[in-house]
């Protein structure tokens, strides 16, 4: 038995630590709404990236014959008033508002994580980068897109078509309004690293600070960052259904979420079921990432892991 006993010993000695990205997974596990979040964004992302190549009809095939039908096995959620198919526009839409919500997501995370980062390591730069973001937070953001939008429109369309014109223009709104919140967060977290005993040990030896940023600080505050992401892209994909929603998106025969509850709300009366898929999409969507967002932040809690 002694022998057993210590054998065992030794293979617990010589195996590798646990990583601690099993104990976040165990933790994330836990919160059932995550989960189920989770699973249900996947699946509208696997669906709006394959639903395309494998149903069998063109989001822009027009079937005047078959207009205005209510859904039915041909045509799952019926047709508009030109007779494309509900169901494949519903698919091309949601492929642009996650491209949309994903893409504008990650423009205003770097530049988030790089003012908070900036502002909280150099106390030099602190006041003017946070009295830059004040600035941003005060402004009113929807007449401020709106503005944005009517000015740099046109010239956009002219010069990446009215397609891509538009995409980079919806994205890049979006990205320059939405970084405020993970700024601060993210200068937060740094300013208390910044006093932590093995940041003070990193200074002593001379390291440099552009290695003190990317190896010591940025890992250890990319808890808030990922659940910044999660709330990020919900964000992204309310802002851009909004404006579209009002007109100012993508081109009218271009089809996003918000593009098809604008284009349902004429037919409320007749056929309500064309303001609920698009207005259905949106808000599951949006829940599902942001109970990913929660499940994250009690996963990524050390003091919360574990419990």
């Amino acid at each position: 038995m002694t022998e057993v006993a210590k054998k065992s010993s030794v293979e617990q000695a010589i195996r590798p630590p646990r990583s601690q990205w099993w104990d976040v997974w165990d933790q994330f596990k836990t919160h059932k709404g995550a989960l189920v979040g989770a699973a249900f964004f996947l699946f509208i992302v696997l669906a709006v990236i394959i639903g395309p190549y494998i149903w069998h009809i063109g989001y822009e095939t027009i079937d005047i014959r078959a207009r205005n039908q209510a859904p039915s096995f041909a045509h799952p959620f019926g047709t508009d008033q030109l007779g494309r198919d509900t169901f494949a526009r519903m698919l091309k839409g949601g492929q642009t508002s996650v491209a949309v919500g994903v893409t504008a997501m990650a423009l205003s995370l770097v530049f988030g994580t790089f003012i908070g980062v900036v502002a909280g390591y150099f106390k030099k730069l602190d006041g003017p980068l946070m009295r830059f973001t004040d600035l941003f937070l005060a402004l009113p953001l929807l007449p401020l897109l709106l503005v944005i939008i009517m000015l740099f429109r046109d010239p956009l369309r002219a010069a990446f078509g009215p397609e891509s014109g538009i995409f980079i223009l919806i994205v890049f709104v979006i990205g320059i309004t939405s970084w405020m919140q993970t700024a601060r967060i993210v200068r937060g977290d740094v300013l208390a690293l910044k006093e932590r005993e093995f940041i003070l040990a990193a200074r002593s030896i001379g390291t440099p600070n552009r290695r003190m940023i990317t190896r010591h600080l940025l890992p250890n505050v990319l808890s808030p960052i990922m659940v910044s992401a999660t709330l990020g892209i919900a964000n992204a994909i309310i802002t851009e259904s909004a404006l579209s929603f009002l007109g100012l998106g993508f081109p009218s025969d271009f089809p996003t979420w918000g593009r098809l509850l604008f284009d349902a709300t004429d037919y409320l009366q007749q056929y309500p079921e064309r303001v609920i898929w698009p207005g259905l999409a949106i808000s599951l969507t949006v829940l599902a990432v942001n109970y990913i967002g929660d499940g994250l932040r009690d996963a990524l809690d050390p003091r919360i892991r574990g419990r």
